[in-house]
Formats: C-alpha cells, structure tokens, sequence
C-alpha cells in the first residue's frame, strides 16, 4: 500500500490526493463531516474505493491532511515564515491560525470538524516553530522540540478558545494577546511584554 504522508514528490500521487482533498471540501459545504462516507467522497473524486484506501487509512485521515495542506496554503499565500527570533512573524503565524478557524467554522458556528482539525494545525505550528527555533536556538536549556510543542498546543488552544467565543475581538487583537503569552515560552528576545519592562526598569 502506497504511503499516507501528505507530502510527496510523486506528481500522480499529489494530483490524486488532491482530488479526493477536493471532493473532501465540497461535500463539508453540504453536510456534516459525521454523515459524509467513503463512499461518498470517492464518487465525488470519481474514483473506486480501492484509490482511496491506497491513500488514506479512513476519512479522518483525508481530514487531517486536508486541513493540514489547507493551512499550509494559507501560510505559504501570506509568506509567513518564523526565524525563531521575531515576535512579528510569531504574531502573524498567531493571526493566520485565528482567521482559519472562524473560516472553517464559518457563519453558522459549526464545530464538529474542530477534534479533528486539531492534530493537523498543531503538527503545522510545531513544525514552522521548530524549524525556527533551530535556526535561532534559545537561551535555554530546555530542547527546543519540547519548547515547540509546548508552544503550539498553547497557541491552538488559545485560538480555539477565541473561535468558540460568541462576541469576540477582532483576530488581529487577539494575535496580539496570543504574541505577547506565547513569546516567553519561545524565548523570543522583542515580545511586547518584555519591552515594556525593560523600558520600565530604564526608567527607574
């Protein structure tokens, strides 16, 4: 059975995933993710089941890389990247995740993707925070593995909690409030918080 990664450099693979990503999406516009079938996603790809299965273990698993390449997509179009040393780009990979959510949730509120969206977006955080702190390491001597996957749950979490919120704040305001929380967990040197008490003690 072929791999069930979602990345891969096989061009006829990529465009078959692709299909049944896209079919996927479609039918979560019509119905809830519970009440969709194998069977219903390969007829929209319009191919057999036997594909699909050389593809993705179950549904859950087609969610997960659907949500995954999605928010990957969303990145790559606002050219988010994280050097592990600027609290802007934290602030702006914090912003990014907040506007796909209510995107998924969408008008009506609808949470029942939300369990499963949760391991796709977090292994995309953890792995843009690594990546940047490897290139940045910080002062610390916790591993920087541990410091990006504490720092991702806390990051979805956060957003999650401001997604289900009825009367929320705009995403760009809670981007803010998530950058200055998060910024000491990554050992970032210029977080709002720690500018304004080093610019309290220079003035004492």
């Amino acid at each position: 059975m072929a791999g069930k990664n979602c990345e891969t450099l096989d061009p006829r693979i990529r465009r078959t995933r692709q299909m049944l990503q896209d079919a996927l999406a479609k039918l979560l516009k019509e119905k809830d993710f519970d009440k969709i079938s194998v069977q219903d996603i390969t007829e929209a790809a319009t191919v057999n089941r036997a594909t699909f299965y050389d593809h993705y273990a179950d549904r859950f698993a087609l969610l997960e890389c659907m949500v995954g390449s999605s928010f990957h997509e969303l990145l790559a179009e606002r050219e988010i990247q994280f050097d592990g040393s600027c609290s802007s780009a934290l602030k702006s990979l914090i912003l990014a995740l907040c506007d796909y959510l209510a995107r998924m949730r969408g008008p009506a509120g609808k949470r029942d993707l939300e369990p499963h969206m949760e391991s796709a977006i977090i292994k995309v955080v953890r792995r843009i925070l690594l990546e940047g702190l490897k290139l940045h390491p910080p002062d610390s001597a916790i591993a920087p593995e541990m410091i990006a996957a504490s720092a991702s749950w806390a990051i979805y979490g956060a957003a999650t909690e401001w997604a289900q919120t009825p009367d929320r704040c705009a995403s760009e305001e809670m981007a803010e409030v998530v950058t200055t929380l998060i910024s000491p967990i990554l050992h970032l040197p210029n977080h709002p918080q720690q500018l304004h008490e080093n610019t309290s003690s220079r003035g004492h």
